[in-house]
């Protein structure tokens, strides 16, 4: 009886043994699968750390991207693109004009034919969409000389500016207000009033373009050249402040005269081209866009397939 007595403590302390064994082993296998856990957790975070992190900035390109193809935002930056072959410095043409005005032969001759062409006095709701679908089907850009107040007038013509940029054109600018009597008053060249013109223009365009906007090309109501004969010492004193602000002011060399004289259908508009445009290596090109200039929107394709057939490239000014 002893014997089997001792005998059955034998076995249960075995058991509680065995017990005690299998709780240490599954205790340790527990632990050594926590650490091994946190181990794989922490390697799998530092491994797309980077990747993440790449995403973020990607998305975030991507996201300015959008922003600047919408033309959207108090912070798009409308700036000539850098090294485009089909943007050139205003500072050129400038340049050059007066170069070849004074009868000398213009540095920037070099056998290249390229044409410049410009609109004054838009946008309008009637001509401008016009002339900007023909030069999306031509594939050609174009240099817009906008006036303050009629960009200004309403939804219509702020959209149209919108889309002249966003279509890869230039703009440059004619004044606030396009009015003779008081940027020139007795056919004299104001100073004050053509620069206040010019920034009340500037500030126009930027509140529809972005506060950066800006342009460093100016055109005169009437020509540099016109006031320049009338008013020699006004226009020399106005030259003097637009060199100091780094604008530059271009006239032109070739036109179709659609705001000269009586209105012209689109033959006669074409024919008066073909004879300016003559002998011209670089042609920067005079038309308008503003009311009533249906007929240049209808000479314009003759003009531009008349220009890729002499062995033009076209460039906007900037």
């Amino acid at each position: 009886m002893e014997k089997g007595y001792s005998h059955s403590r034998t076995r249960e302390h075995r058991l509680k043994r065995n017990r005690r064994r299998l709780m240490l082993i599954a205790i340790v296998l527990f632990v050594a699968g926590c650490i091994t856990f946190i181990a794989i957790k922490v390697t799998d975070s530092k491994s797309h750390a980077p990747t993440q992190e790449l995403a973020k900035k990607t998305d975030a390109v991507s996201k300015d991207s959008s922003n600047a193809k919408a033309g959207v935002g108090a912070k798009d930056k409308v700036v000539p693109p850098k090294n485009d072959p089909g943007v050139e410095d205003g500072a050129f043409v400038e340049k050059y004009l007066k170069q070849q005005m004074l009868g000398q032969m213009p540095d920037g001759a070099d056998g290249k034919k390229v044409a410049y062409l410009s609109f004054d006095d838009g946008p309008s709701v009637t001509v401008t969409p016009q002339i900007l679908d023909i030069l999306k089907k031509q594939k050609v850009k174009a240099t817009f000389f906008i006036v303050g107040k009629e960009a200004n007038e309403n939804e219509h013509t702020r959209n149209l500016i919108k889309r002249i940029v966003k279509e890869g054109h230039a703009i440059g600018n004619h004044t606030y207000s396009h009015n003779y009597k008081y940027l020139y008053p007795n056919r004299r060249v104001n100073t004050d009033h053509v620069m206040q013109e010019i920034e009340r223009n500037n500030q126009v365009l930027k509140k529809i373009l972005g506060p950066e906007f800006s342009t460093r090309m100016i055109r005169f109501p009437g020509g540099h050249m016109t006031w320049n004969r009338r008013d020699p010492q006004g226009m020399a004193a106005l030259d003097k402040i637009l060199l100091e602000k780094d604008y530059h002011q271009v006239d032109w060399n070739v036109l179709t005269k659609d705001a000269e004289g009586r209105s012209k259908k689109a033959p006669a508009l074409i024919n008066q081209f073909m004879r300016s445009v003559k002998g011209r290596e670089k042609a920067i090109i005079l038309m308008h866009d503003t009311y009533g200039k249906e007929e240049t929107a209808k000479a314009l394709p003759q003009i531009i397939e008349y220009l890729k057939k002499q062995g033009y490239e076209f460039k906007v000014m900037k």
